[in-house]
């Protein structure tokens, strides 16, 4: 049976359930980038700009009604002429290698039109290759691609132009 794939914006009623999946995102990036636990053994993410800001767009998946990953995108960009930045993408164990991730994307990506960055933390190179290959994909190759480093962000990059 064929899972049923949902990918909409978070409404305030999905905050807890984000805030809980943003815990086990930052449990699995941890492993690239160095993150320590609160005094309360949690990684902790400010997410109210997500609701408070129209510039800013947090997007829950879902697979048969159940919670399975989320997006936050938000405009933090490097480069001052673009607009959209992935802040956050995250897919459960559970739904990875389903094509979930990629039909997330490719939603969030026609929903929320704009000049894109996304990037990935340097370490992480199975990100990398996912976002290489559906940016690819998605732009039919009319992107750029470099190695960024500043104080905001080091590493891989990918821009591009979906606003037509």
């Amino acid at each position: 049976m064929t899972p049923n794939f949902e990918i909409r914006r978070a409404e305030k009623s999905d905050r807890l359930p984000l805030q809980n999946m943003l815990e086990l995102y930052s449990h699995d990036l941890s492993e690239f980038w160095p993150m320590e636990l609160d005094a309360h053994g949690l990684y902790g993410y400010a997410l109210d700009k997500y609701w408070k800001h129209e510039t800013c767009y947090p997007f829950v998946f879902l697979v048969d009604g159940k919670y399975a990953g989320f997006a936050l995108v938000d405009d933090s960009v490097c480069l001052a002429d673009n607009e959209r930045w992935m802040s956050q993408f995250f897919v459960i164990r559970r739904y990875r290698r389903t094509g979930l991730a990629s039909i997330a994307a490719k939603h969030i990506f026609d929903a929320v039109r704009g000049k894109w960055e996304v990037g990935q933390v340097p370490k992480n190179l199975g990100a990398q290759a996912f976002w290489r290959k559906l940016i690819n994909d998605y732009t039919d190759g009319q992107f750029t691609d470099t190695n960024y480093d500043d104080e905001r962000w080091h590493g891989p990059l990918q821009c591009f132009d979906n606003r037509r």
